[in-house]
């Protein structure tokens, strides 16, 4: 394809400059005319089904705030006990199917990949500009800490990896000092969410695809190294990944498409499992578009005030909604913003001392080498393999089988997401009145040992794979410093909360989420230990009636 020079691209822009701003002009008006939202959004045409929000009732029994992993059992689990339950979301239902458009790609995102930004910085470390627009996933800035977590119907299982794995005992017990059962997580609970999310490996058909050749020569390259191979347990809907392999779906999870979601819902994401479920009995209702901003007490019940709004960020109304137990379950970073926040302004005066402690980034590292070999075209994002090394490195390593988040095409780097046990490194949260908001404090070499030991493991694989640590000058070998997917505590489970996710000092109130976990879960992705501990708790709160 010729390319065009800056000149020629700024002499075109300015040639059509009137006759554009006419036709979006008149564009704007037919949509306006053509809808009953008035919207004028470039989406309103192609997703209409995203301004479907309205407002919660003003008294529910029970609330669960946000339709993550832990809101989305915990609505189901009270809704199959006959409790009437409200879940208030603040993202959108985006809608999938076998050939739909829905997503924005992960290479040149726009206003549907993140939530209310015109930019982001990218994996890979560039700055990616793009309209403002509720998109599905948040980003949270921190002096020294990013956080990517899920901002729409389904949470984070609609944009992570889908890699449920659990976590050896000996981290597991080290993390949770007996507070929670391992053998009763293993027995029961572990079981539990693995049949719920239908839980597999990669199968082999789809493993020899051509979309997985870089999974294949990650594996050669850490068997090289000495590494024995680990099957990853995911969320991946392998049906829909061998349709796309078959073209008879939308090419998704096969073209390096996961972290703003699959269009043609190749994840068996909680939209189609326990959200699905959960409102099937009819006590419970999923309310998309409404953020939460206040917390507080009116004799035995807990009041819950925020704005309902469309995806274009029109604010619609103003609401009001009073409950008898309260569910927080809007993530680490919202979770603990709204305990923080309510407790520095005094509308939840008896929080104890430990909330917004404990705060870690699971110890997340980008890992990456190069000259690896061409197998195949595309990069498919099912992650296949993992590996684990407890010594190379002074901090245990756990190392992925990923791909190159923003590269579709195979180009001979293979990347790992890393995940490393630290049991110490860990921040906290505080409330500025000033600005509305509530801050974390991270040290600027937070997750220096954790870059560090994955570095030590990289360099080992690349010497004996004769590979190439990082992919210089555009990606390094290791990366993440003030990085994560993965952001956990501020409510940690015994501290904040009692055993069972009971937060104290508030009868009725609960935190079933991804800030109960100690920082970390062991040097694996978090999302199948808080689904378990979620399942645990529900059942223990169900059966005392509290």
């Amino acid at each position: 394809m010729e390319q065009l020079n800056r000149r020629q691209i700024l002499t075109g822009l300015a040639a059509g400059a009137g006759g554009a701003l006419a036709a979006k002009s008149a564009a704007a008006k037919s949509l306006a005319d053509s809808n009953p939202t008035g919207s004028t959004s470039k989406y309103y045409k192609t997703l209409p089904s995203l301004w479907n929000v309205t407002a919660p009732p003003t008294f529910v029994p029970n609330l669960v705030i946000g339709s993550g992993f832990g809101g989305s059992i915990s609505a189901l689990r009270l809704a199959q006990a006959g409790e009437q339950v409200a879940i208030l979301e603040k993202g959108f239902k985006w809608p999938t199917g076998p050939w739909n458009n829905t997503f924005s790609n992960d290479f040149t995102p726009d206003g549907r990949a993140f939530w209310y930004r015109t930019s982001a910085k990218m994996i890979a470390g560039d700055t990616t500009r793009f309209d403002s627009f509720g998109g599905i996933v948040d980003v949270s800035e921190f002096p020294n800490m990013t956080a990517w977590h899920g901002a729409c119907v389904g949470g984070g299982s609609m944009v992570f990896t889908g890699c449920m794995i659990q976590p050896d005992q000996t981290y597991f017990d080290q993390l949770f000092n007996g507070l929670v059962s391992y053998d009763d997580l293993n027995s029961t609970y572990y079981p539990r969410v693995r049949q719920m999310l239908n839980l597999s490996t990669m199968p082999t058909d789809i493993y020899k695809s051509s979309s997985f050749g870089h999974s294949r020569i990650w594996d050669q390259n850490v068997t090289a190294a000495g590494y024995s191979i680990t099957p990853c347990q995911s969320i991946f809907n392998y049906d829909v990944v061998r349709a796309e392999v078959h073209n008879q779906s939308r090419a998704s999870a096969t073209v390096a498409l996961s972290n703003h979601g699959n269009s043609n819902g190749a994840k068996f994401d909680l939209n189609q499992n326990y959200l699905k479920y959960a409102q099937a009995t009819g006590n419970a209702k999923v309310y998309p578009g409404f953020e939460v901003q206040t917390i507080t007490t009116s004799g035995n019940q807990f009041v819950v005030t925020g704005f309902l709004r469309t995806p274009d960020n029109k604010v619609l109304s103003t609401n009001t909604i009073t409950c008898n137990r309260l569910f927080m379950a809007a993530g680490s970073i919202g979770t603990t913003t709204l305990m923080v926040k309510a407790q520095s302004l005094g509308l939840l005066p008896n929080l104890n001392s430990a909330v917004g402690q404990g705060w870690g980034s699971n110890g997340d590292v980008l890992v990456v080498r190069s000259s690896a070999g061409l197998e195949g075209l595309t990069q498919g994002t099912p992650c296949a393999s993992r590996i684990h090394d407890p010594t190379s490195g002074t901090l245990p390593v756990t190392l992925e089988n990923w791909y190159v988040p923003g590269v579709p095409l195979n180009i001979g780097i293979v990347a790992s997401l890393g995940m490393v046990f630290d049991p110490v490194n860990r921040g906290n949260f505080t409330y500025n009145a000033a600005n509305d908001s509530a801050t974390l404090n991270w040290a600027a070499d937070g997750n220096a040992e954790a870059l560090a030991s994955c570095k030590v493991v990289n360099n080992k694989i690349a010497y004996y794979s004769k590979t190439a640590p990082g992919a210089e000058p555009w990606i390094p070998d290791v990366s993440g410093m003030n990085w994560t997917a993965h952001p956990l505590g501020g409510m940690v489970i015994g501290q904040a909360t009692d055993n069972y996710g009971r937060v104290e000092g508030y009868k009725g109130l609960y935190v079933m989420d991804g800030a109960l976990m100690p920082g970390s879960t062991g040097a694996v992705n978090p999302s199948l230990t808080i689904s378990a501990i979620a399942e645990r708790n529900i059942e223990a709160i169900i059966a005392a009636g509290y």
